[in-house]
């Protein structure tokens, strides 16, 4: 398979994960340059029915890369392949398996700071952070909500894999959705100001700035850590943070409750005078 034929696939794996399994525009950039990145070092053979293509002189070429950036990429080569295979032309993927990634933990920002931030918030960065904070959504669920989503007390969430997902909307959400849809008067979408939609970094900025005034750096993310963080200190059900939070597999949620535990380990180690006293501080 030369790679002009997998270049014309990669378009229609794209659309793929665009329209059917909904992933967001910056998921499938990166999708897409990792295919592209790769097609120029190829190597491919015919084996009978199936065509034969080999990622190793590519995994030669991002070897100094970080693990998880590797694995990202080789991970999307897969699917490609998946895709390509599911489609009924078939290719046999080597040297494609993953690395090892270390496990690290999501750096929840602190329910303190958040309101810190939201006390010298202006309407845009309030409604980004409350609707982060209050619904655990992903940065591309906000964007992607419509207004007709939005009920008195719930908000229907489309997320990964154009999966529905209810959400509770407290006071402060409403608040926050009512102050912005007088100054700003979307039609469509939530996020509309001015008749102009607010793309995905628009609102990464607002986030950003709003808590570089109070001397953090904080990406949308952090604060959906802190939803499932909080929820879980607060002893929700795992099963239900999980569904909130629009997970396949409660494995994925059960990270929170391992940060949950590293954070009580902490605190008790600089609360307790004989750890202090173990660590020479006293």
């Amino acid at each position: 398979m030369t790679a002009e034929q997998l270049n014309a696939f990669r378009l229609d794996f794209l659309d793929y994960l665009l329209d059917i399994r909904g992933y967001s525009d910056l998921t499938v950039k990166s999708y897409d340059e990792a295919i592209k990145e790769a097609l120029p070092l190829l190597e491919s053979a015919e084996s009978g029915e199936k065509h034969i293509v080999d990622l190793m002189p590519y995994r030669v070429r991002i070897a100094g890369q970080h693990p998880r950036t590797i694995a990202k990429k080789l991970s999307a080569w897969r699917s490609f392949a998946a895709f390509m295979n599911e489609n009924g032309t078939g290719v046999e993927l080597r040297s494609s398996e993953s690395i090892k990634v270390p496990k690290t933990l999501p750096k929840p920002v602190g329910h303190g700071h958040i309101l810190e931030a939201l006390s010298k918030a202006d309407v845009k960065e309030r409604l980004v952070i409350v609707m982060l904070y209050t619904l655990g959504m992903r940065l591309s669920e906000l964007h992607a909500l419509r207004l007709e989503a939005i009920g008195t007390e719930w908000v229907r969430v489309r997320g990964k894999g154009n999966k529905m997902r209810d959400i509770p909307l407290i006071g402060a959400a409403s608040e926050a959705i009512a102050e912005f849809t007088r100054v700003c008067r979307p039609k469509g979408f939530l996020c509309e100001c001015g008749g102009k939609r607010l793309s995905e970094n628009s609102l990464r900025y607002l986030v950003n700035r709003a808590f570089k005034r109070i001397g953090l750096k904080v990406t949308p993310h952090q604060l959906r850590h802190a939803y499932a963080t909080e929820l879980l200190n607060r002893h929700a059900r795992i099963a239900d943070v999980s569904e909130l939070l629009g997970h396949a597999s409660m494995a994925t949620t059960q990270i929170y409750t391992r940060l949950g535990s590293a954070l009580k380990m902490q605190n008790y180690q600089n609360a307790h005078p004989l750890c202090k006293e173990t660590d020479g501080t006293r």
